[in-house]
C-alpha cells in the first residue's frame, strides 16, 4: 500500500484536476494507493468539494478536518499519523509539483533500498521576481542554517515507515518538518523535477510565513544567533578597549580638556543596542523552550471521514 498525504488550504479550484491526477497515479501503482487529505482550517469550500468527488474516485481516501489553520507542517504530520503505509509521500494540492514525481518517489523507496526521497527543483515556472526572491531565500538558508538542504528547498518528500515513525516521535513546537527530516539522517536520494506555475488560486507561502519558517529553522537547527551575539560582543569589547586606550592616552598628555558629550552618547547607544539585541536572541530561545514545555498538540483533529473508492475503470 502506498500512502499519499495532501494538505489542503484554499485549494477549492484545483481539487477537480487533483482528483483526476490521483486517479491516474492509482492506476500506475496497481490500484494500491490511498490518499489522506488534511483540510487545514481552509475557509473556502475545499472540504465539500473533496467529499463530493472522492465518493466517485477509484482510490481509497480519508479526509481529516483540523479545528483551525495549524500550518502545512502540522497538516502533514496529521496525515502521516493517519496513513497506513508502509510507504509514504507528501504532495501539494495546488499541482505545482508533478504527480509523476510521487510515482517516482514510491518506486525509488520500494526498489532502491533508500529511506527518504526528496523532490528537488531543477527549475521552476514562477514569475521572475518570485523566482529571484526564492533563490535569495534558499541561498541564505543553505549557507547559514542547514547546509544539507537542497538549493531551492524541499516541497515534496517520500519516506518509509521507519522514517515516518521517527518524525512523529519528534514533537517539537515552532520547528520545521523538512528540517527534522534532514536532521534524522537515513539514506536519502534527491529526485529532480520542474516546478510548474500555479494555475489556480494564490499561494499561501507569504513573506510572513517565509520569515517565520527561516526563524524557526534558525533557532531549531542552528547556533548562528548565539555565535553572532558572541562575535558582536567580542568586537564591541575590543573596540571599547582600543577607544578607551586612545582616550586615556590623550588625557595623560593633557590633550583632553573637557569630556566630550558625543563619544559618551555614542557609547551608551551602541552598548545599549547590543544588550537589547542580545536579550532579544536569548528571549527567542527561552520562548521556544517555554512553548515546548507546554506540551500542547501540534494539531487538533475535528473530524475524519473515509471513502472506500469505486471499482477500477
Amino acid at each position: 500500500m502506498y500512502s499519499l498525504i495532501i494538505p489542503v488550504y484554499k485549494n477549492e479550484g484545483s481539487i477537480p484536476e487533483l482528483i483526476i491526477a490521483i486517479d491516474d497515479l492509482n492506476r500506475d501503482l496497481g490500484h494500491q494507493l490511498e490518499a489522506v487529505f488534511v483540510v487545514d482550517g481552509s475557509p473556502d469550500n475545499s472540504y465539500r468539494e473533496l467529499a463530493d468527488r472522492l465518493a466517485k474516485a477509484t482510490f481509497r481516501s480519508t479526509v481529516i478536518c483540523l479545528s483551525r489553520n495549524f500550518g502545512s507542517f502540522a497538516a502533514i504530520r496529521t496525515g502521516l499519523a493517519a496513513a497506513t503505509g508502509p510507504l509514504f509521500a507528501v504532495m501539494a494540492a495546488d499541482l505545482q509539483e508533478p504527480p509523476e514525481l510521487v510515482r517516482d518517489m514510491f518506486i525509488a523507496l520500494r526498489d532502491e533500498g533508500i529511506d527518504v526521497a526528496l523532490g528537488v527543483r531543477a527549475s521552476r515556472g514562477d514569475p521572475g521576481l518570485s523566482k529571484l526572491f526564492s533563490s535569495l531565500f534558499w541561498t541564505v538558508y543553505c549557507r547559514f542554517i542547514q547546509r544539507e538542504m537542497p538549493q531551492g528547498g524541499v516541497d515534496m518528500f517520500g519516506c518509509n515507515q521507519k522514517v515516518r515513525d521517527c518524525l512523529l516521535a519528534l514533537e517539537e513546537s515552532n520547528s520545521t518538518l523538512v528540517g527534522l527530516l534532514l536532521w534524522i539522517g537515513f539514506k536519502r536520494r534527491e529526485i529532480p523535477y520542474h516546478r510548474r506555475a500555479r494555475a489556480v488560486g494564490k499561494s499561501g507561502w507569504t513573506f510572513r510565513r517565509k520569515f517565520r519558517y527561516m526563524t524557526d529553522s534558525m533557532f531549531a537547527f542552528s547556533n548562528l544567533p548565539i555565535i553572532t551575539l558572541n562575535v558582536v560582543g567580542f568586537l564591541g569589547v575590543v573596540a571599547s578597549i582600543l577607544i578607551g586606550s586612545v582616550v586615556l592616552l590623550f588625557w595623560a598628555f593633557g590633550l583632553i580638556d573637557v569630556s566630550g558629550y558625543t563619544p559618551i552618547m555614542l557609547s551608551i547607544m551602541f552598548f545599549g543596542a547590543l544588550n537589547i539585541f542580545g536579550l532579544g536572541l536569548l528571549g527567542s530561545y527561552i520562548w521556544r523552550t517555554f512553548e515546548n514545555t507546554k506540551r500542547r498538540p501540534n494539531f487538533i483533529e475535528m473530524s475524519r471521514e473515509h471513502f472506500l473508492g469505486g471499482p477500477p475503470q
